[in-house]
């Protein structure tokens, strides 16, 4: 069976702001010091899924610039744009059609584009048991992440006691998937052993997840269906405006995957990071002897467990604790550390006030 990665590209990454914006979102910035985000995840599955075999989603305001600082591996024709973002139920449902119209049902890997995963070859060998998984047995399938802290900024994911399987590794049913906690509750997560972070990676046949989108979300699929004969040909742009205002806007988790029986998870434990805010910065930079994580010109005295990013200008800072400062060109960064969660409220806040190109 072909096996096909669809990496999710179309987000704003709002909680990096001021380094990530809409037209230059976090996953095609170089943050790590390697490669932009969405290269290192194509990189990453590189071995168990063929290169070649790769689905990107994104938008309108990020495609040619995707298009030209990405992965030469992957073909014009699998890059997927959508006209308006209507969140990753359209992009995956999207993205399965369009697959199984090309190749028939073929397994389905999807990824975030910007997520940080240290161990490679655990990774690999993790994916290459969770696709052995989903050809097996015909269910949907994850990969949990066993958690290290009580983190309030991740999904989790509540497994059942006693695995189902034992081979290719350990699987077990998913009873529920939980939003992120509060702290509290993230700590009760972390006691019990049952729970493990949701890392957004899926696997499944396309006509596994074809059939429960017609069952879980008809409209979305009725909706949808006329467009993939215009995949590809003259009439594309025409029918992805006629059709992709119409879409219900609703994520994977919320549309099929909180309400399907049949879903499995197995446990990663490959380095993985979310890199979905500043605060998580520390897993690709170790912090210095005082707490600080500093990717900038910077002189300081007496400041603590703060991370400071900057681009041009030197940042000093006397006497501070705990805070984020992120300097840009033309934008200015000064968070305390634990509301690091918050930073999208001030993309929406910009955008209200009609300031669009700061966010």
């Amino acid at each position: 069976m072909n096996k096909f990665a669809t990496i999710l590209a179309g987000g704003g990454g709002t909680r990096f702001w001021p380094l990530s914006r809409q037209e230059l979102p976090k996953q095609l910035i170089n943050i790590s010091g390697n490669d932009i985000m969405l290269n290192d995840t194509i990189e990453r599955f590189n071995g168990v899924i063929p290169m070649e075999n790769t689905i990107v989603v994104t938008n309108r305001t990020q495609a040619v610039l995707l298009e030209s600082i990405m992965h030469k591996s992957v073909q014009h024709a699998n890059i997927l744009v959508e006209p308006v973002a209507k969140n990753t139920a359209a992009s995956i449902l999207l993205a399965a059609l369009f697959i199984e119209k090309n190749h028939g049902d073929s397994l389905m890997v999807v990824f975030p584009s910007d997520h940080h995963i240290t161990e490679e070859e655990k990774f690999k060998k993790t994916l290459d048991d969770a696709c052995r998984i989903a050809m097996d047995t015909d269910k949907i399938v994850t990969i949990g992440i066993k958690p290290t802290f009580p983190s309030t900024g991740y999904g989790y994911i509540s497994c059942k006691n006693d695995p189902i399987l034992a081979n290719p590794c350990q699987v077990y049913e998913v009873a529920e998937f939980v939003e992120k906690p509060s702290f509290i509750k993230a700590q009760s997560y972390l006691q019990s052993g049952h729970y493990l972070w949701n890392s957004g990676m899926f696997i499944w046949k396309t006509s596994c997840i074809i059939e429960n989108f017609k069952r879980f979300l008809p409209r979305l699929f009725k909706t949808m269906l006329p467009l993939i004969e215009y995949i590809g040909t003259d009439g594309e742009e025409d029918k992805m405006n006629e059709i992709y205002p119409l879409l219900q806007n609703i994520s994977i988790d919320y549309g099929i995957l909180e309400r399907c029986d049949e879903i499995v998870v197995i446990e990663g434990d490959f380095g993985w990071n979310d890199i979905g805010s500043w605060d998580a910065l520390g897993a690709i930079f170790p912090p210095d002897e005082y707490g600080n994580i500093v990717k900038a010109s910077y002189v300081g005295i007496e400041t603590r467990n703060s991370i400071i990013y900057g681009q041009e200008r030197l940042i000093t800072t006397i006497g501070i604790d705990g805070l984020i400062i992120a300097d840009t060109k033309d934008a200015l960064l000064i968070c305390a550390k634990d509301k690091a969660q918050d930073v999208k409220e001030i993309v929406k806040l910009l955008k209200e006030k009609g300031m669009q190109e700061y966010a």
